[in-house]
Formats: C-alpha cells, sequence, structure tokens
C-alpha cells in the first residue's frame, strides 16, 4: 500500500491516515514495523500517525504491516509519502560572493550567483527567480549589469560600453532570489555581489606592411594579440584565402604563404575570442595587412596592334596616342613608362616618325607624306625601371585628291561617223582621262559629263568603274535631215573636292561626231485605221486617208493588199480610201485590209492596216422559220396542245433582236386563237376557244422587229382535225390555200435550174475578157480604231 502524508500537521493526534483494506475478515494480532521512531501505530484497521513529519527531515517511510489469521502469520508493506510544503525560505550558498569583469568583454556571463531551498527541487517550491535591485555607485550608468532570472548569470548591459576602472574599479550589486517562480506570496531572502572591473590587453593590433614575395620561411609571425581575462580561444575572418592567415592559441598571427599586391593590396583581418562553448567574449579587433610593392609587373599595351591613318599632305601632325598600364604600386616609381620607337617597315624614309618618351604619341616629322609608301608598320616598347613589352602601329596613308583627270589625246577626239540608222545603244567611242592618285580611291575615281552640243541628249556616257574609261553610247535614234554634226564637250572631275590645284584644259575634251545620211523609207501616220460605214451606203465616198511622209522628201505611192472583193479603192497618192460598191452588214460585217506606202524612188515601204466596220441598217423583215405544212391542232382543244412558232431577221440585236407576234385586228380571229410569247424569237399558237369544226383555217398574225419604225411579215396558218385519244388526227391535212401543188413546184425548180446555167456562163465569159491581178493576201486584219 502507498500513501502521500502532507508535512508540519498541526490537528490531533492520533492522525489517522488511512485504513488498510487488505486485511482479511478473520485477522488477529495486527502489528505495524519498521518505525524506529515511533511515529505510527494501527487501531481495527486504521493507520494512524501520533506527531508531525517533516519532509525536509524524512521524505518517506517503510512500513511493514502483520497479522495471523486462523491458518498462518501474513504481512504486507505500506509506504508512506511525504507531501512537501512550502516551508523553506531560499537562501545564497555564499554569504561573500565576489566577482570580476574586463573591458571590452560583451554582454556574456562573467559570474553566477547560487541559492538553495531546501523544499523539494522538483515544485514550485524550489522553483527560484533571481533579480538585480541595485547598482552601488550608479556611475556612468545605473544600469550597466543585469542577471538572468533563472541562472543567476551576472552579464554586462549595452551601456557598459562606458565602464571605466579609473572613474569606478568596484561596484556593489544587491540581489534577491525568490522561490514560487518569483510569485508574490513566495519566500525570498537578499544579497550583496561585488564586482571588480579590470583592465583588459584585449585591443587591435598596430597594421602590418609586408612586401610582396616574401622569400621566406613560411609561416612568418606577423602580429599577436592576447586575451588577459577568463581562459579564451582565438579565430581569424576576412577576405582571404583560406589558410593564408593563422592564429595560434596564444595569439600569435601567421602569413603563410607569399603575398601578391596586385591580386590584394591590403587585408582587413578580424580577430575573434571565443569561449571554450564557441560563445563569442569580445568584440572582434581589427588588424589591417598593407601589402608593399615591388617591380614585379611589365607595362603592357591594351592592344597588340593599333591602326591608323594620316593623310599624304599632313605635315608633322599627330595621328596616334599609346599608352601602356603596368599593374605595379601608382604610388611608386615601378610605373613610371618611357616609350621608344624601335622599328619601321619599310625603313625608308627613315625619321619619318617618332614617338614622346614620356606621352607615348606618335607624330609625323616629315613635311609631307607625299610619295611615301602607302602603308608602315612602327614598333612601339614600353619601359618601366626594368621590364618592357612592345606594340606594333599600322599607319595608313590616305590619298588626298591633289591630282585632277587629264584626257590624254590632248584635248580633241574623232571626228566619228556614224550613220543615221544606227540603232539605240551603238558606241561611238571610249575615252579615258588618266588619273595620278591612287588607282580605286575616291580621289581616283573620274565622273565624266557632256557639257554642251548635248541638249537634246542623244548620247548618253556610260563609266567603267574599274579603269575609269568612258564610252559614249547613243542614247536616240539619229536624224541627218535634222543634225548632221555633233561637237560634244566632255569634262572630267573627281567626285571629291580638290585639295590642290583646280580643273584646268586638260580635264576637259571635244568629241566630234558626224552622222552619215541613210535612205530611209516612208513613216505612216498610224499604224492601224478603223473606219465605221453605213451598209447600203453610196459607193464612191471618202471613207478614210491614210497620212504618211518620206525623211528624204520622196513622193509616195499607195495600194491596197487583202481586199479580195475589190469593194474599196485607194488614191495612187492622195491615199484616200473610198467604197467601191454599197456593202451588206448581213453578208460581212467586217472587211480588215493592209494599206502599203512604197517609196518613189527606192523599194522601201511602210504598211499600216484598215479595218472597216459595216454598221447596220434595219433593211431586213422578220421570217417563219420551219415547215408548218403538216402541223394541226386537235378540236375538241386538248389541254396545252400549241404549235410553236419560230421566227428569225437577219438584221442585228439592235434591230432585230426582239421579234413581236400580233393576231390581226379581227375579232373572230382573236376570239378562236391566241398566242403565247415563249422568247425573243418563239412563240405558241393554240386555240382560244374549246371547240372549232375540222378545217384548214387561214390565221392572219404579223410578225413584227424591234427597229423604229418597225419591219413586219404578214403570215397564214394552220390546219384543225378530230384527234384520237393518243392526240394523233383522224384525216388527211388538207392543201393550204395559196401552197404550191407538186406539179407547180416541179416547174419552179427546173427554171431555177436553168437561170443559175446562163448566169455561170456569163461570169466566165466577163473574166477572160477582164483579168484581174492575183490578191498577195487575202488574210483578214485585226481592226484599228478610225471612224467617219
Amino acid at each position: 500500500v502507498k500513501i502521500g502524508v502532507p508535512e508540519n500537521y498541526d490537528g490531533i493526534f492520533p492522525w489517522y491516515l488511512t485504513k488498510l483494506q487488505s486485511l482479511p475478515s478473520n485477522y488477529s494480532d495486527l502489528v505495524v514495523t519498521g518505525d524506529d521512531e515511533g511515529i505510527f501505530g494501527v487501531d481495527a484497521q486504521f493507520l494512524y500517525a501520533l506527531k508531525p513529519l517533516d519532509r525536509e527531515k524524512q521524505p518517506s517511510y517503510s512500513l511493514q504491516v502483520s497479522f495471523r489469521t486462523s491458518v498462518h502469520h501474513q504481512s504486507f508493506n505500506v509506504e508512506v509519502c511525504v507531501i512537501d510544503k512550502n516551508d523553506n525560505v531560499p537562501t545564497f550558498i555564499e554569504e561573500s560572493m565576489r566577482g570580476s569583469v574586463q573591458l571590452g568583454l560583451l554582454k556574456i556571463p562573467f559570474m553566477q550567483v547560487e541559492a538553495l531551498d531546501r523544499d523539494d527541487r522538483n515544485s514550485p517550491h524550489a522553483d527560484l527567480r533571481f533579480s538585480l535591485m541595485e547598482q552601488t555607485p550608479r556611475i556612468p550608468s545605473s544600469q550597466m549589469f543585469s542577471i538572468h532570472a533563472v541562472s543567476g548569470e551576472v552579464s554586462l548591459t549595452e551601456e557598459a560600453s562606458t565602464l571605466d576602472p579609473e572613474m569606478c574599479g568596484r561596484y556593489k550589486l544587491s540581489v534577491m532570489v525568490k522561490d514560487m517562480a518569483g510569485r508574490a506570496d513566495a519566500f525570498f531572502s537578499a544579497g550583496i555581489v561585488t564586482v571588480e572591473v579590470t583592465g583588459n590587453t584585449w585591443a587591435s593590433p598596430d597594421p602590418v606592411r609586408l612586401q610582396e614575395n616574401l622569400p621566406g620561411p613560411y609561416p612568418i609571425p606577423i602580429s599577436q594579440v592576447k586575451w588577459s581575462g577568463s581562459q579564451a580561444e582565438y579565430g581569424l575572418e576576412g577576405e582571404f584565402p583560406e589558410m593564408l592567415f593563422t592564429i595560434s592559441r596564444e595569439g600569435v598571427i601567421y602569413l603563410n604563404a607569399p603575398l601578391d599586391r596586385e591580386t590584394q593590396d591590403q587585408f582587413h583581418i578580424s580577430i575573434v575570442v571565443e569561449r571554450p562553448d564557441g560563445r563569442e567574449i569580445a568584440k572582434p579587433v581589427e588588424l589591417r595587412v598593407m601589402v608593399g610593392d615591388a617591380n614585379d609587373n611589365r607595362p603592357t599595351f591594351p592592344q597588340a596592334q593599333y591602326h591608323t591613318v594620316v593623310k599624304e599632305l599632313a605635315a608633322r601632325t599627330e595621328i596616334l596616342t599609346v599608352q601602356a598600364a603596368d599593374n605595379d604600386d601608382p604610388k611608386t616609381d615601378n610605373v613610371r613608362i618611357f616609350y621608344r620607337l624601335v622599328g619601321q617597315i619599310p625603313e625608308s624614309p627613315r625619321a619619318l616618325f617618332r614617338v614622346d618618351r614620356d606621352s607615348g604619341v606618335i607624330s609625323v616629322q616629315a613635311d609631307s607624306m607625299e610619295g611615301t609608301a602607302p602603308q608602315y608598320t612602327l614598333t612601339i616598347t614600353a619601359e618601366d625601371a626594368k621590364l618592357n613589352s612592345s606594340c606594333t602601329v599600322v599607319v595608313t596613308v590616305q590619298d588626298e585628291n591633289n591630282n585632277p583627270p587629264v584626257f590624254s589625246q590632248h584635248e580633241q577626239y574623232g571626228p566619228f561617223h556614224i550613220p543615221e540608222d544606227a540603232l539605240v545603244g551603238t558606241t561611238v567611242t571610249a575615252v579615258l582621262a588618266r588619273d595620278a592618285d591612287v588607282r580605286g580611291g575616291d580621289s581616283w575615281q573620274v565622273d565624266y559629263r557632256l557639257e554642251s552640243g548635248d541638249e537634246e541628249d542623244v548620247f548618253s556616257l556610260v563609266t567603267d568603274k574599274q579603269t575609269n574609261e568612258v564610252t559614249l553610247v547613243l542614247s536616240k535614234v539619229l536624224d541627218f535631215e535634222r543634225e548632221s554634226e555633233y561637237i560634244l564637250v566632255l569634262s572630267a572631275q573627281n567626285p571629291v573636292a580638290l585639295v590642290r590645284g583646280r580643273y584646268g584644259p586638260a580635264s576637259t575634251a571635244t568629241v566630234s561626231i558626224y552622222v552619215d545620211d541613210v535612205n530611209e523609207g516612208p513613216i505612216l501616220s498610224q499604224s492601224h485605221y478603223e473606219v465605221t460605214v453605213r451598209e447600203g451606203e453610196e459607193p464612191g465616198r471618202v471613207i478614210a486617208t491614210i497620212r504618211g511622209y518620206d525623211p528624204d522628201s520622196h513622193p509616195i505611192r499607195y495600194s491596197l493588199q487583202g481586199d479580195t472583193k475589190k469593194y474599196f479603192s485607194i488614191g495612187k497618192y492622195s491615199g484616200e480610201l473610198k467604197t467601191v460598191q454599197a456593202l451588206d452588214r448581213e453578208e460581212n460585217s467586217t472587211y480588215t485590209m493592209e494599206v502599203i506606202a512604197v517609196d518613189g524612188n527606192s523599194s522601201l515601204s511602210a504598211s499600216t492596216l484598215v479595218t472597216v466596220y459595216i454598221l447596220d441598217v434595219n433593211d431586213n423583215s422578220p421570217v417563219l422559220v420551219g415547215d408548218y405544212s403538216w402541223k394541226y391542232l386537235c378540236t375538241p382543244r386538248l389541254e396545252d396542245q400549241a404549235l410553236v412558232l419560230a421566227s428569225r431577221d437577219s438584221d442585228g440585236p439592235q434591230h432585230g433582236g426582239r421579234l413581236n407576234f400580233s393576231l390581226r385586228s379581227d375579232v373572230t380571229v382573236r376570239r378562236n386563237w391566241k398566242l403565247t410569247p415563249i422568247n425573243d424569237t418563239h412563240t405558241n399558237l393554240s386555240l382560244n376557244i374549246p371547240y372549232l369544226p375540222p378545217d384548214v383555217y387561214i390565221v392572219p398574225f404579223t410578225i413584227s422587229d424591234s427597229s423604229s419604225p418597225p419591219r413586219s411579215t404578214f403570215i397564214h396558218l394552220p390546219t384543225v382535225c378530230p384527234c384520237n385519244v393518243r392526240g394523233n388526227c383522224k384525216m388527211a391535212a388538207k392543201q393550204l390555200e395559196g401552197m404550191p401543188t407538186i406539179q407547180s413546184a416541179v416547174g419552179i425548180l427546173l427554171g431555177t435550174f436553168a437561170v443559175i446555167v446562163i448566169l455561170i456562163v456569163v461570169f466566165v465569159r466577163l473574166s477572160y475578157q477582164n483579168p484581174k491581178e492575183p490578191s498577195k493576201t487575202n488574210q483578214e486584219r485585226v481592226p484599228l480604231k478610225m471612224s467617219i
């Protein structure tokens, strides 16, 4: 059995603690053992105590309860645990608490105060809290110390930066400790902590100056620091290669490898001091290492090769500045650089260039670069006290336009002869003006221009940019009768301005050209004529006049070709085109022929096409097309039965385009019959009443064209008969009134044949009496535009 009993009971005794539930009903001889002080007893199954318990004296008791049953002796254990009460005041372990603090110490503990509470340490009764009540004296600040509430560690505050042992070397701190985690009803006690302020050797060491590339041996000690307080460890931080600088346990700083000033000319090394547990003790101090220069860098040019240009007429002028750089310390003489010209290619002429020893300015020493090489390569060196380097400078001599172009043939070319029928693009001649400047440059190129003699731009100039040769080319057709001679003034100049001299007579030339006369054929004013003539117009009328002229003033003769039917004629010398007979548009609407114009003194000729369009006249009446003698209509009238009548008009669409069908103005005709138009040339003829007696009927109707006034044709139709169920006529159609019989038709055919034979004989005899020249061509031409 395990029970808990509070300490310091102040009630009535005996104090019954618990009933022992483990006893059987038939027990006897109940005894408690294990209590040497006689505090505990048992009565009627109840365990009791005779006086108060003290946890701080004995926190627990182990008792044994024995009893007898009817069978044998038995026992069990009872553990009594004393429950703690807050009955003890916390006290400081040391009556005299002392500590020391060094200057420069950070906000880390420099001492610890300790206190003790006899109550249960696992309960709030022994949960201690520390506090700083007062600092004496309160100079130079009243809050330079702090104490950790739980651990009791004493540290400096931010205000302790003004701590000065000469002003105050000792401080007394009033501290308090409370239990119950510092509650208001807690027990507490107070104490005094004496703090001694001591000086410290922890300070930044003096700057160190080291020469670069030290010969060693390494490592080399360069400085030392020391923390004079508690045990400390040192470390180095900063921007430097790992292990270049190291520090020993004693605070000695070492250099472990050569330095290079050009890589880094100084180092700022932070030296940190820490406790063995890694906590920083004080602010880092700094060691400044400066690297001294050694002349270990040669001067170098930013470019291995430079390019510059100098004009050929330049005199004693600066052309380029070269600058070398030295990476040594600019504050030393190691970076003082001198320049020298050590080479010139080509070498002649000497002393053409010079370089300034201090500034590196390259200049021309000669009065002019005229006549020198087109390019020079110079070698320039840059030297410091012991090292040097070089570069090359390519100097290009720029040609200047100091020579005007001059013609080679003493300013006169020709005379040149060219026939007047020469083709456009014909070359007349080629000339050259020579320029003494550098070939290929703008100063050498020549621009040619015709200054006079070609006001109508008959000629053009084509220049070869590779050779400067100019070609005089014919740009327009020549005409001897208009201009038989050309005197051209040709000038030659450069596209850039002359810098010396001027353009004189040698830069101008005269070109003489004679045009040779050539007999030319006649020229017609139009290449195609278009003429319109109304059909049926009276013959002999002039419908067009073909006009031409001969450049050589020779007479012109005109003739026709392609007029196979001899419908037209042309005046031999006048060029007047006339109709020989009346024309019929329905026979032929267009005639195309060729007019030939021949030079009267030679066989030279020219030709033009003439297209004659025949204008339509309403000279044809519309006619019915087809045989309707066997056609019929059924009576009684069949649904939708009609005769389709077709007609045509030989005139053009203007006069015969739409044809109109109409019945005669007769009451009986219009009652019995009906015309229904289908389109412009067809109509339906049908019965207008249900029944008409079978017979051959005269149906008078008119077909009119669309001209104004219209031309009309009067026609009579048709047969009406009874029909079977299939719509077939049951009786033979009667002869239409006025229609020819078979005998009369045969007679008409024989008579017509005899007339045709007689006409053939007459025409054959006429052809032998008046033979015609064979036509050169009967091909019709495409019309041109000409109207009357």
